[in-house]
Order: C-alpha cells, then structure tokens, then sequence
C-alpha cells in the first residue's frame, strides 16, 4: 500500500510538471476584479508595509507555497528547495499530504527536509479528510505535526479526485465529525482546505462551527486535480475514470466566487489559492479579505529548477503586490480590504445569484 501511494504521489508530480493539467476553460475569477487606480496616492512606494501575522507568525509578506508533494525521491528536492526559499523570505509552505510517510516512516524524511531547510518559516503539515472516516485519528494527525515541527495541520478535502482517481477512496460520511474531533483535540491550528474545487459558503459555516481555526479555499481555476487523474488513468488504460477525469475537469468553484461567499460567510481566516499566479492576483485576493494568498503550480515549476528560480519567482509576486498596494494608495496590507474594487463578470453574476453582496466592495474607501 505505501508503493502505491508512494507512486501515486510521483505520477502527480510528473503530471504537473509535463502535462496540461491546469483548469481548460474555467478560471480563477481574478480577471472580474478590477481595482480602481488612484492618479494621487499619496504614498511611498517604498514605505509600503507587507508584512503581516497569521495565526501569530510575522510574515514579510501575505504568501505561502501551498501544500504540494512529499512521499517521493523526487518530492524532497522539490520540499528542501521552497523550504529554504521561504525560510530566506520570511513566508510559509504547506507540504503534500503525508499519508505515504505514514504508511512508511522511511518516507519521513521527504517531508522533514522542509523543517531542516527553513528552522524558523510557518509549516502546515498536512493529511487527507477523507483518511479520518477510514482510520486516522488525532495520533496520524499529531505524527505529521511532529514530522515537520509544523505550525498548524491542513485536513484537505479531495471528494472530486477521490472521484475520478481508479484507487480513490469515496466514503466521506462522517468527515465533518471527525474534522471537528481534530479541531477540538489538538492544540495546534487546523486548517481545512480544498484541493481545486473550492469550498462554497455553508461549508464553510459548518466547518467554522466545527472549531477550524482557517479555511483554504483551493478554488478552480488552477490545477485541476481531475485533469491529473486523466493522465494517470490515461497510463492505466482506465477507461471509466479516465472518462470521468475528462468531464469534469473544469469542476468547481471558481476561487475568487469561493473567496467572496467565505469571508461574507466566517469570522476566521481565509487563505485564497486556486489560480493564484500573480502578485496583482495576491492583492485581489486580499481585497476580498483573504488573510494570505497561496501559489503551487509556479512554485513547483521553479523548485525543479532550483531555490534561486523559486525565490526570484516569490520575491516577483511580492513586488508585484507592491506595486498594486502603492497604485491604489494602500500603505500597509489591511488597507487592502478598505480600497474600492469592482466586481463584474461572471463573478458579480454567480455572487449575485447566491444572495451575497457585490456592490459593498466598489464602495469603500472613498477619500
């Protein structure tokens, strides 16, 4: 079981790497977000202020790497390379999902290299929902803590690739209680995040009153976790999940509809992700009050390339998100969730629909 898993983890990377595993029509939703430029800013650009603190830790700037590999020859190198990116940066990472290391502690080490490499930078660890209706319990969930020194645990929901993937595992009745059991029992933060689906408003609810202390949002738009298991039933000659891997690739909420449904919905952090792939997207995303923002794919194409390519590519989105702060007069990252932005498109349209307000965003911070 720890070979399978272990090999399921490589195929991911290989896929994400080589393959057109990104969402083919749907998108993120940033390009409905429209910031209002301000001719007189009346700010220093160079005194604007990016730092910010989650869940007590300063970060220099409101980004992370999301939750991405581990469990693989392949997946240290990648780990060890954003860790030390990071750790030089002042951000944070989440790693893959540790299922495999806890199905063969020999794997544990691709995962602890993150801790090795960045000793001071914010770690999530991270393991399946799903494995907690299957078996897990707060013991696995406090081994993957241990694993890493992390700061906080990720609980990722995965129902569409569950779905699609030949192996995957479909029972999630009771994932909510168990979720809760976690939350309650552990005395570090957890975090339940999506893995490209996004995660709709009365989810969110349930999950804010089941004692999760932040929601990750994952929305479509970016990977597509169903287009990865196309490719790999594609390999396997398996023609219903490859089949189901194809229809529904562009499954989801998009990320920034998800976004605005969640943080008009919760009173905890939300962290945006799902398509993220600029700065100009990070300051969107804070806009509509996400906490932090999170990039996988682009970091992953940098880490195999080394930890200067991985930290040029974070250091650009952090001077990217500069720039827009100093364009609409934002001196600090708060002031982001106070400046007008326009929402249109097929954005305002859904949120419209849904009952939540678009209009409140164009009118804030008149000056």
């Amino acid at each position: 079981m720890a070979e399978e898993t272990e090999k399921r983890k490589a195929d991911h990377i290989k896929i994400c790497l080589n393959e057109k595993a990104q969402a083919r029509k749907a998108t993120a939703g940033f390009e409905d977000v429209q910031f209002i430029h301000r001719a007189l800013p009346e700010i220093d650009k160079y005194k604007v202020n990016l730092s910010t603190t989650f869940f007590g830790y300063k970060f220099s700037a409101p980004l992370i790497v999301g939750a991405m590999t581990g469990g693989t020859r392949e997946a240290t190198r990648i780990n060890a390379t954003i860790a030390e990116a990071v750790e030089k940066l002042q951000l944070g990472m989440g790693v893959g999902s540790q299922r495999a290391a806890l199905e063969d502690s020999k794997l544990e080490k691709t995962f602890a290299i993150a801790r090795e490499k960045a000793p001071t930078a914010f770690l999530i660890a991270n393991i399946g929902g799903v494995q907690l209706v299957h078996g897990y319990g707060l013991r696995e969930v406090e081994k993957t803590l241990e694993m890493i020194e992390a700061d906080a645990v990720a609980i990722h929901l995965n129902a569409l690739q569950e779905a699609v993937q030949p192996e995957g595992q479909t029972n999630f009745k009771g994932v909510l209680a168990k979720i809760g059991e976690i939350a309650g029992e552990l005395d570090k933060p957890v975090i339940v995040k999506e893995t490209g689906s996004g995660i709709a408003a009365e989810d969110a609810k349930r999950l804010e009153t089941a004692g999760v202390k932040a929601i990750d949002v994952a929305g479509t738009g970016g990977t597509s976790f169903a287009a990865v298991e196309y490719y790999r039933a594609k390999g396997q000659e398996n023609s219903i999940q490859h089949f189901l891997g194809d229809v529904f690739w562009d499954w989801g909420i998009p990320t920034v509809a998800s976004l605005a449904e969640i943080t008009q919905t919760v009173q905890i952090p939300v962290i945006a992700s799902g398509g993220v792939r600029t700065g100009k997207d990070v300051a969107k995303a804070l806009a509509l009050n996400a906490s932090l923002a999170s990039v996988s794919q682009p970091a992953l194409q940098a880490a195999v390339k080394g930890a200067k390519d991985t930290e040029n590519m974070l250091s650009l989105l952090i001077e990217e998100l500069r720039n827009v702060m100093f364009l609409v007069g934002a001196e600090k990252v708060q002031d982001l969730a106070k400046v007008p932005v326009m929402v249109t498109g097929k954005t305002a349209e859904w949120l419209k629909t849904r009952g939540f307000d678009v209009e409140d965003y164009s009118k804030r911070g008149a000056r």
